[in-house]
This record gives C-alpha cells, sequence and structure tokens, in this order.
C-alpha cells in the first residue's frame, strides 16, 4: 500500500467512478482498476460493492477511505513542514460554546495578520464529537474544558485557569457571595457542560438552596438578565472582565473555585509549531488567568 493507492481510492469515492477518478489521478481507467485490485489482495479484503454499476465501496473500504484521507493529510502536512512551510497551509479548529469563545476571533486575527498565508477555519460544536474529530485528523485542536476522556495518544493543555465569580445587579446591598446567593432569586447556568456541573456542585457543597428564577443555556444571556435585575448567578471571570453594568462581583466557593479551559491535540502533528503558537496566544489574551505552555 502506498499513498498513490490511496490518493486514488479517495477519487474514486470522491468522482464516484473508476473513469473519472482516471482522470483526477492522470491514470487510465484499467490502471485505476489495477491499483485497486492491488490494494485489496494487500488488505485480503474485498473493498467495492461490484454487484452495483458504477462499484461502490462496501464497509471495508469506507473504513480504509478514512484511514487513507488521515494518511495523505500527515503526509501532506510533513512534507510542508519539511520545506519550511510550517507557517502556510489550513489549521482547522473546533471549539466548544464558552464564554471564552470571544478569544478565539482575536487570536485567530492576531495569527492571519503575522502570517497572511495561514488559513484557520473554526467550527463551534459540542465536547466528545470534537475530541473524536481531533483524533480522527478532521480537526486539529479542539477548544474544550477540562476533560477526563481524552484518548491516548493526544493531549489536553490549558490555557486558561479563571475564578467563578457570583454577580448580582447594580444597587444591590454590599454582601458576601453565600449571602447573594441566599437572599436574591437564582439566574441558573442550565447546561450539559462541565462548567454547569462544576457549580451546581459547588453551590450544594455550601449547602445553599438557592431560588431558582430562570434556566438559560449561555453565559452571555444570563449576564444580561442579571443585569437587568432578575437575579443573581454565577459565571466565569472572564464573563465580566469588561464589566459595563457596574455589577456587584464577589468570589465564588469556599474555597475559591476556578474552572479551566484547554486545547486538545494530537501528541504527533506536523503543524505542531502553529498549535503551539495559537496556544500561546490564547493564553496571552486571557491576561492575568493565562496558563503558559509547559
Amino acid at each position: 500500500m502506498d499513498t498513490r493507492q490511496l490518493k486514488t481510492l479517495v477519487a474514486v469515492s470522491e468522482q464516484g467512478t473508476f473513469a473519472r477518478a482516471a482522470e483526477i489521478v492522470h491514470l487510465t481507467p484499467s490502471a485505476v482498476s489495477q491499483q485497486m485490485q492491488a490494494l485489496e489482495q494487500e488488505m485480503g479484503v474485498s473493498l467495492f460493492n461490484r454487484g452495483t454499476r458504477p462499484p461502490t465501496l462496501n464497509v471495508h473500504g469506507l473504513q480504509l477511505l478514512e484511514t487513507a484521507r488521515s494518511v495523505l493529510r500527515v503526509v501532506e502536512e510533513t512534507q510542508s513542514a519539511m520545506r519550511g512551510e510550517r507557517k502556510s497551509g489550513t489549521l482547522n479548529i473546533g471549539s466548544v460554546r464558552t464564554s471564552t469563545i470571544g478569544l478565539l476571533p482575536k487570536a485567530i486575527v492576531s495569527l492571519r495578520s503575522t502570517y497572511p498565508d495561514l488559513r484557520i477555519n473554526l467550527r463551534v460544536g459540542l465536547s466528545s464529537p470534537m475530541i473524536t474529530d481531533v483524533h480522527a485528523g478532521r480537526l486539529d485542536m479542539a477548544i474544550v474544558a477540562e476533560h477526563l476522556g481524552i484518548p491516548s495518544g493526544m493531549v489536553w493543555r490549558p490555557f486558561i485557569r479563571e475564578p467563578l465569580v457570583v454577580i448580582a445587579p447594580r444597587g444591590t446591598p454590599d454582601m458576601d457571595a453565600r449571602k447573594i446567593l441566599e437572599t436574591l432569586p437564582f439566574v441558573r447556568f442550565r447546561s450539559n457542560v462541565p462548567l454547569a456541573n462544576l457549580i451546581d456542585l459547588e453551590i450544594s457543597k455550601m449547602g445553599i438552596v438557592t431560588s431558582d428564577t430562570a434556566e438559560i443555556d449561555t453565559i452571555s444571556a444570563i449576564v444580561e438578565c442579571v443585569a437587568e435585575g432578575l437575579g443573581a448567578t454565577v459565571v466565569p471571570h472572564i464573563a465580566v472582565r469588561h464589566d459595563k453594568h457596574d455589577l456587584l462581583i464577589r468570589p465564588f466557593g469556599e474555597p475559591q473555585v476556578y474552572r479551566q479551559i484547554g486545547v486538545v491535540q494530537r501528541m504527533a502533528s506536523a503543524k505542531l509549531d502553529l498549535l503551539n503558537l495559537f496556544h500561546d496566544k490564547l493564553a496571552a489574551l486571557a491576561g492575568e488567568f493565562g496558563v503558559p505552555r509547559v
């Protein structure tokens, strides 16, 4: 099995027929057929449903197709790196929906201005699919909260460690976090993410019974609701770093509770220099709560 066969397999999948694939890889249709037969012999299984016209990839073929794309991507990245082209190409980044997402466009714009040949694609989604996509090579890195389910061959590196704070509307009498949570209506962050679980767990440990008035699934919307006087809540510090509402802000937790956000990436990547640059940029933008790369 060599890269030429893998490129042909990908071309067959994308073009739909051996004849059209032959045009893409600059071979004759018979040469494409011979390559695919040789690949099947080497793998020891049939890769195509030949009962259909044109033949289509079967389960084994689709499995090998994913591997082929991953291998070809690594080869391309390595060739670029060896030619000294590390600051060009494409960086595919995923991110969960988090209050730190505001840092991402700033980091992307900054890197683009420094490396104009670099293309960065950003996709927002859920943690588990993002981690799977990084592992499969469909993403180069993903921005996720501290996560226990990191597969082998991958690493999670924090770029921000920030405190959680209790916020209350302007004009709230001066009181500590416990008193705020026990006294004011509570705007609950209701989302299936680690941050929501962290907040709920600490409130339970503190023995506080909140009087819930709303359940909202985005931090930005929660801050706006608190600013309008709906109640109090708990948010990451970054959500109120540039507070425009003159909120009452107090440390949350006994002792202070922190949350971490970081990047998941493959340990072996030809884009390691770019990934390190991106991590460093995020840590710098996080200010006093940034976590340097180790």
